[in-house]
């Protein structure tokens, strides 16, 4: 757009923003609408009036968030929020997902063109599909990174191995952790880098083995990003970082050939994270907290949790913080809040990543199911194992009544009675998983354990979202959860850090306020600081203008 309209937008919502200290969006929008921007500057007006129609129609669902993201009032609010006087902490960024295929490309190529062509040419077809081979480009990488629409969460995890592929070194690591930093804090006004990382690639299964991985040891990979980090860091003081250890919990994802079990190499793991520490004590202000992560649907049994207690009781009597991905996916809600209750009473998680089984309602939620389902048995559908909708149905609350699901598995149509019973079984199952989620999200409020938001991975991946605008985080912050912020994989899911912030702002335009959000982002719990920065931000857009 014409950039001396997109500065009237910038200095105007920035005076309004400033003058108003961060009220909601939808107020600020408003009070611009109502001023003298119309005399002053009729364009900027009228960007800001088609913005706010946007706004009302994506609240009733008539056009989608990207509609308000393309739109140049939100190149103006990601101008703003860019400029905001302190840095931002991205608290969940994974390694793999989160480098550009302008920094992969070169490193790839090398690797292409080198004496194990075949071999990475052959894993790259395994995961990607023979279209995928050649890559000849930086286009070509940029195309198999990059989550297409419509693509779920198990095609994510598998198109994350393309960037795996270039761990082979302690040198790539600490080129990789000196790119990501420079991206975060010049691109995105990113200052606190917490990164999620493997110590160890070495798994079982085939299409996510890795060649070369074996020569990089977990010290080439922990040293290598501290020393990117801190490179960085010595350019910018003010620049953060914190390495986060984090351990798939799948049953497949260990070294097999080493270890007899996944709880030997995880222990083994777990001792060298403390061997580390003991060796470079430099480490220790940086590495305070391990996540887990991985697809988490089947493991949600106190017995999956178990395995890894010992370990992380060891390293919280280092001083090690907990953390964990859990409620992110499940095939039951009950299970998906079942898991997050184990990670708390089992491995006393100071955080929790993701955590959407405790943000989802649960009434709405099954009653869409009975919806979907009713609809099918009405056409004389049959719910098989593998519908997506097969193990919620299963495991209502069926009561005496198991004859009415019999007939719904086989597509047998209900008759009036027998949907009434189907209907209570859907009620009392939404009502008990409702008293047990909010029994644990009331459990984590009184430990102060943190939530860390991550609306657009959410909404993407999980497939338990219809709209950007059912995301729990301004219910989460109404409640007063301790909140953060994180982009996941912010290159594949085609995302950042500002992105997501004007999402959580237009997903609640009306009570969630700016200045909140800032509060959030930034960890500065100081209002009338935020004020004073606000402020501040308004007198340097007069002194440019003088």
């Amino acid at each position: 757009m014409n950039k001396d309209i997109h500065s009237q937008l910038v200095e105007a919502l920035t005076i309004i923003i400033s003058e108003t200290n961060g009220i909601s969006l939808s107020d600020t929008l408003d009070l611009l609408l109502t001023s003298d921007l119309r005399e002053r500057q009729p364009e900027a007006f009228a960007c800001i009036s088609e913005f706010h129609q946007l706004l009302n129609k994506f609240q009733i669902n008539e056009v989608t968030i990207s509609a308000l993201l393309k739109h140049p009032v939100s190149a103006a609010l990601t101008d703003f929020f860019k400029s905001f006087p302190l840095k931002y902490n991205e608290e969940h960024i994974h390694l793999t997902g989160a480098l550009t295929a302008e920094f992969i490309f070169p490193r790839l190529k090398k690797l292409l063109e080198g004496p194990d062509k075949e071999i990475y040419e052959a894993k790259i077809r395994e995961v990607y599909g023979p279209s995928s081979i050649p890559i000849k480009t930086v286009e070509d990488v940029d195309r198999l990174i990059r989550l297409k629409e419509n693509e779920g969460f198990s095609q994510y995890l598998k198109i994350l191995y393309l960037p795996k592929l270039i761990f082979i070194s302690r040198e790539a690591h600490e080129a990789a952790a000196y790119h990501m930093a420079y991206e975060q804090y010049h691109k995105y006004n990113v200052g606190r880098v917490r990164l999620k990382f493997s110590l160890s690639r070495s798994t079982s299964s085939s299409s996510e083995q890795i060649p070369g991985i074996d020569d990089v040891t977990a010290e080439d990979v922990v040293l290598g990003l501290y020393d990117g980090f801190k490179k960085f860091q010595e350019q910018y003081p003010k620049f953060e970082f914190i390495l986060s250890p984090s351990f798939r919990k799948e049953k497949a994802h260990f070294d097999a050939e080493r270890f007899k079990t996944r709880q030997e190499h995880f222990m083994d793991q777990i001792n060298e994270i403390c061997g580390l520490l003991d060796k470079y004590p430099f480490l220790v202000p940086h590495m305070t907290d391990v996540d887990t992560v991985g697809d988490e649907r089947e493991l949600y049994r106190k017995e999956h949790f178990n395995e890894m207690q010992m370990g992380f009781r060891k390293l919280q009597y280092r001083g090690f913080k907990i953390r964990s991905h859990h409620g992110e996916t499940w095939f039951t809600l009950k299970k998906g809040i079942q898991a997050v209750d184990n990670a708390m009473n089992i491995w006393h998680i100071d955080t929790l990543e993701h955590g959407i089984s405790l943000g989802i309602n649960p009434n709405k939620y099954f009653q869409r199911i009975y919806q979907d389902i009713h609809k099918k048995n009405q056409q004389g559908q049959p719910i098989g194992e593998k519908d997506p909708l097969y193990r919620e149905l299963c495991e209502l609350d069926w009561a005496g009544n198991k004859f009415v699901l019999e007939k719904l598995l086989n597509g047998t149509k209900l008759t009036a009675d027998e949907d009434i019973l189907f209907v209570k079984a859907k009620f009392h199952t939404a009502r008990e998983v409702e008293h047990y989620q909010h029994d644990v999200l009331n459990r984590m409020i009184q430990k102060g354990v943190t939530l860390v938001s991550l609306p657009s991975s959410n909404n993407k991946l999980t497939g338990k979202f219809e709209d950007y605008k059912d995301h729990p985080f301004s219910w989460w912050e109404k409640k007063g959860v301790q909140l953060g912020v994180g982009t996941d994989n912010y290159v594949t899911l085609n995302t950042h850090f500002l992105h997501e912030m004007l999402i959580l702002l237009y997903t609640d335009s009306v009570n969630l306020k700016i200045t909140k959000l800032l509060m959030v982002t930034t960890g500065e719990i100081r209002r009338p600081y935020i004020s004073h920065l606000l402020w501040k931000m308004r007198k340097q857009l007069k002194k440019e203008q003088r």
